[in-house]
């Protein structure tokens, strides 16, 4: 069960638009820091700029993630599924542009030059298999970075993420084969 706290940083999704891709990012504040409250500031507007350079940059951003995975897979959960998170920006999907508009976005703590906790791929596998029984529109064909929506701009969840792992403990997580 995740914890909810409630980020302003969404809305309603346009009109038709359902979930129907499934992106994967990774953060850390400060970068490459784990552990602490500072994500969980961000995504609710409360992040104070003097606690660290870094965050002079970015404390005016104002972005959010359906759910986040911390180093140990406990997941919160800043926006419901059925609205729009602001977590991808300018991207691109099969042609599509806009995809905050038909998308679920899951961050997990990490960084692009470090391996993630085995907990989080257990957790995100699991997340992703409770998403695609309650959103018949998903499909685990329909999984993808942020790296490639947003290329040339962003680069996570990054080189350090195990995509052949996490799509065997994604298949492990549902014995049917079931694709959504």
């Amino acid at each position: 069960m995740a914890r909810q706290v409630a980020s302003p940083n969404c809305d309603e999704r346009p009109s038709g638009s359902v979930p129907e891709l499934i992106v994967v990012h990774n953060i850390s504040l400060p970068p490459g820091e784990f552990g602490g409250f500072w994500i969980e500031s961000l995504f609710t507007n409360a992040l104070d700029p003097d606690r660290h350079p870094y965050f002079a940059g970015i404390a005016g951003l104002r972005v959010s993630a359906h759910l986040f995975l911390d180093r140990g897979g406990n997941p919160i959960q800043f926006v419901p599924f059925h609205r729009r998170a602001w977590h991808a920006g300018v991207s691109s999907y099969c042609g599509r542009e806009a995809c905050n508009d038909f998308s679920i976005g899951i961050e997990l703590e990490g960084a692009d030059d470090a391996p993630f906790d085995p907990r989080q791929y257990a957790s995100l596998a699991a997340a992703i298999q409770a998403l695609l029984r309650a959103y018949p529109t998903l499909d685990r064909d329909r999984i993808r970075g942020h790296e490639h929506i947003a290329p040339g701009r962003k680069t996570d969840p990054g080189p350090w993420f195990d995509w052949s792992w996490f799509r065997m403990m994604l298949e492990a997580k549902d014995p049917q084969g079931r694709s959504g």
